[in-house]
């Protein structure tokens, strides 16, 4: 009587779910990024140029879709949805360092003729309201209501310069001790990467700090 045959042993199947873990693994990384690069993304700011608005070491949340809708990972604009307004907060890639991301406040918008002296805005002929509340100083600049912070005189002077059809001027709140539009130029409307919606987390504390 023949000795029956021996079963042949079935390929472990590990290694092939071992696969398929990490492939979706891969996909969920690959879907998070591409939402941080066309959505919403946070943002940690190391500068003081948003003083008393924003504060160093704050963290920000921003609405990426706000203005346009992206290509993941590129600034190739699919749809423009919304332009920037006078008073967002944005952040935006430096025209200086194309990897530096900026945080700054819209100061004008296409359009206007523009102008800013000892730390205060002029639109279109008229000055932007600033009043002291409880020894602050207040600005009034469109929708937004903020404090800014004229140290060093509001530091330098800009203009008067009228905007093109797409063209930003950004400054910080702490216009004495800002770098911004009026050092590096207006900026183009497909800089502006974002809106900055508030902080989330100060002094290593969570909260909401609306912007």
């Amino acid at each position: 009587m023949d000795a029956p045959l021996p079963t042949p042993a079935r390929p472990s199947r590990r290694p092939l779910r071992w696969v398929r873990e990490l492939l979706s693994l891969g996909g969920f990384a690959l879907a998070l990024f591409a939402g941080r690069s066309t959505l919403a993304d946070h943002y940690f700011v190391p500068t003081g140029s948003m003083i008393p608005t924003v504060e160093i070491g704050d963290r920000v949340i921003v609405n990426k879709v706000a203005y346009a809708l992206r290509v993941p990972f590129s600034d190739v604009v699919v749809a423009q949805l919304h332009r920037p307004e006078r008073g967002d907060v944005v952040v935006l890639r430096s025209p200086e360092d194309g990897s530096v991301t900026l945080l700054k406040r819209v100061a004008a918008v296409p359009g206007d003729d523009v102008a800013v002296i000892d730390g205060h805005l002029w639109i279109n002929g008229h000055a932007v309201p600033v009043s002291e509340q409880s020894g602050k100083l207040v600005e009034s600049l469109g929708h937004a209501v903020h404090e800014v912070r004229l140290t060093s005189r509001g530091g330098r002077n800009y203009g008067p310069v009228r905007l093109g059809a797409d063209e930003y001027l950004v400054l910080g709140d702490n216009r004495g001790e800002s770098h911004d539009g009026r050092a590096f130029g207006l900026v183009e409307g497909r800089a502006i990467l974002g809106k900055a919606l508030g902080v989330w987390m100060r002094d290593g504390r969570p909260g909401w700090h609306p912007l």
